[in-house]
């Protein structure tokens, strides 16, 4: 591999920073509008260790939004697509690339112990609330990141980061609170969530941002890049503090 494709970064972060990227182990849920640019955040960033997990094929509906996502694309599983680019950028990073779908059924076989960092870009309400549970017990010995709902929204301004129970304004965030109470099941701890409080009210329809049940919302590149981009940085700060 040409090494320098990361001398910028090595700028900022100097040698040992380098270092740490690369061993790097980093497992992501979810490789839509939003998780797709957050692995396109880490392995251009440097780090060495990325498992996409995601049971979908590309659409044309993606193309929008999603970065794998093209006319020639279209028909192919989505984390093979996404990891043929990744390893454009980086030929030597370590993609392992998981057609699966996580649910409580399927958490053992994923190891998550063996990672460094979790991050939940999850649409279905139902499997993302089981990864958060998952993800925040006392015990787990690695970082846990999760976006919440990107549809219904167009200021790229209004996104943010802040502790899950400190979200506010989010309907998918409240939604996922309403279910806890009512299943009695919490999260273990504190952990970080990309959110934004804007709600468009768009299309006509009668959906409900965020409620898994219900036909999609309309969501766009902009926000959802910003959004995946976000995660990744947090998880960059995190290795290279």
């Amino acid at each position: 591999m040409d090494s320098s494709i990361f001398n910028r970064t090595e700028l900022l972060v100097g040698t040992e920073g380098m270092e740490r990227l690369a061993a790097a182990r980093v497992i992501l849920f979810g490789v839509g509008g939003v998780g797709s640019w957050c692995a396109e955040g880490l392995v251009r960033s440097g780090v060495g260790h990325l498992t996409l997990v995601d049971g979908d094929v590309v659409v044309p509906s993606n193309i929008n939004r999603q970065l794998m996502a093209t006319t020639a694309t279209v028909g192919r599983v989505k984390v093979d697509a996404l990891k043929e680019h990744l390893l454009e950028v980086n030929p030597a990073a370590d993609i392992d690339a998981r057609r699966e779908l996580f649910s409580h059924d399927t958490v053992e076989g994923f190891g998550l112990e063996n990672y460094d960092y979790v991050v939940d870009a999850i649409d279905s309400l139902q499997h993302k609330l089981e990864l958060i549970l998952r993800c925040t017990q006392k015990t787990v010995p690695f970082g846990f990141y999760s976006s919440m709902g990107a549809a219904l929204k167009m200021d790229p301004t209004q996104i943010r980061v802040s502790e899950f129970w400190e979200v506010d304004g989010c309907p998918l965030a409240a939604t996922l609170r309403r279910r806890m109470r009512r299943q009695k099941r919490f999260p273990g701890h504190k952990f970080k969530c990309v959110w934004s409080p804007e709600v468009i009210r768009a299309g006509g329809g009668e959906q409900v941002a965020g409620s898994g049940e219900r036909e999609p919302n309309g969501s766009m590149m902009h926000v959802t890049a910003i959004m995946g981009l976000t995660l990744a940085g947090l998880i960059i700060q995190d290795i290279t503090r």
